[in-house]
């Protein structure tokens, strides 16, 4: 058993165990549909937008209460006049 057979176990494990599943998506949208092929996508998108869409709303939820320091002198990169470019 030399190096070549490792290499030819690993790529036999992956086409056959690990890569099968796209296979079948692949081979699922030749016979049957491209709309079920696609559904994991769909779904995917789904969750993003409901994701973005609850960040949007916590942003815009802290936006609201008015906490943050928006001076110009809170961050040193905003501007000269800052306190931590005098601190150094």
């Amino acid at each position: 058993m030399g190096w070549s057979d490792i290499f030819y176990g690993i790529q036999d494990l992956h086409e056959s165990i690990f890569i099968a599943a796209f296979d079948s998506i692949r081979f699922t949208e030749d016979q049957t549909s491209w709309w079920l092929a696609n559904a994991g996508n769909f779904i995917f998108m789904a969750i993003c937008a409901v994701a973005i869409g609850y960040w949007l709303g916590e942003l815009k939820k802290y936006n609201d209460e008015d906490t943050e320091d928006r001076e110009a002198k809170a961050h040193g990169f905003l501007g000269k006049n800052s306190e931590l470019e005098h601190k150094l």
